[in-house]
């Protein structure tokens, strides 16, 4: 069995045979991420009518800047409210390459961050060159589950999220990221999940990525590690389920 940990399966051009497509490769867990208010409602109409597809929602930090604090406190309210519906919060975070508001994207962040620790669920973060930020905010405010996503900080940093026991998503990218590439070999693999960021990223950068796509990354990673696929396999589907159990 393959899972992809991340995608936003709203934004394909045909979801159904997306879907098919994973199906016959084995994907047999898609999570897909919500990234605003009305998102995260297509979200969880997709994860209803699919038992393969799990929903992850939130507020993506850019999309959180358009909205104000009674605004993102009423889409917190609706995620407790649906918490039973959801596998994981996600995609939030900070992004400092598309916006200079560090300040408000924190406070914003740790809300979600505290909402996670509140309902018990993984929160799947977003951290574009604001890694160490985000660390910093999961480490002083006690997360336990946490999932980076596409994770792009230096290698130290990298290292840090292991020793916290927290997991980094390897996503298609790997297939030609020497920053990917060094994150899949050096760390344990206890520590790694898999990804396709669909519709973004594609392995061979031929336009839309999609969910079957993630055996690209549990390729790449048995290659890179010296070890057979089904152990890269078995042991993503172990880490995923110590993570979404406990």
């Amino acid at each position: 069995m393959f899972i992809d940990i991340h995608c936003h399966l709203d934004l394909l051009k045909d979801i159904n045979k997306a879907i098919e497509r994973a199906e016959e490769r084995e994907v047999e867990i898609i999570i897909t991420n919500g990234i605003n208010v009305k998102n995260n409602r297509e979200v969880l109409k997709l994860a209803e009518e699919n038992k393969n597809i799990k929903a992850a929602i939130g507020i993506y930090p850019i999309d959180a800047l358009e909205l104000s604090d009674s605004q993102i406190d009423e889409e917190i309210e609706f995620i407790k409210e649906n918490k039973d519906k959801i596998i994981a919060i996600g995609e939030v975070g900070m992004d400092f390459k598309e916006s200079a508001d560090k300040e408000r994207q924190k406070t914003t962040f740790e809300k979600f961050i505290r909402l996670a620790k509140q309902i018990d669920k993984p929160i799947i973060v977003h951290s574009r060159k604001a890694e160490k930020e985000c660390i910093e905010a999961l480490e002083r405010l006690g997360a336990k589950k946490v999932i980076l996503h596409y994770f792009s900080g230096n290698f130290s940093l990298a290292e840090r999220a292991v020793k916290n026991s927290w997991f980094l998503s390897i996503p298609t990218a790997v297939y030609y990221s020497e920053h990917f590439q060094k994150i899949a070999k050096e760390l344990p693999l206890d520590n790694l999940l898999c990804e396709t960021d669909s519709p973004f990223s594609h392995p061979m950068k031929q336009g839309q990525n999609e969910p079957s796509n993630v055996i690209y990354s549990y390729k790449k990673i048995a290659l890179l590690k010296g070890i057979p696929l089904h152990e890269v396999e078995e042991k993503i589907e172990e880490n995923f389920s110590r993570l979404f159990s406990k």
